[in-house]
C-alpha cells in the first residue's frame, strides 16, 4: 500500500494535461478579446464608408 500511495504521488502525468488545458484555456481567452475588439472597429469603419456613400450621390 505504501508503494501505491508514493507512486501515486511521484507520478506527474495528469498535471501536463491540466498544464495544457490551462495554456488552451488562456489562449482562447485572449482571441475572444482580440476579435471582440477587432469586430468593434471594424464595424465602426463599416459604418463611416456606409455613412461617406449615403452622403455621396443624395444630392443632385
Amino acid at each position: 500500500m505504501k508503494t501505491l500511495v508514493s507512486k501515486f504521488l511521484k507520478d506527474e502525468s495528469g498535471a501536463t494535461a491540466i498544464e495544457y488545458g490551462l495554456i488552451a484555456a488562456l489562449i482562447a481567452v485572449a482571441i475572444i478579446t482580440v476579435v471582440g475588439l477587432v469586430g468593434t472597429n471594424l464595424e465602426d469603419t463599416f459604418q463611416d464608408v456606409a455613412d461617406g456613400l449615403s452622403g455621396a450621390g443624395g444630392e443632385g
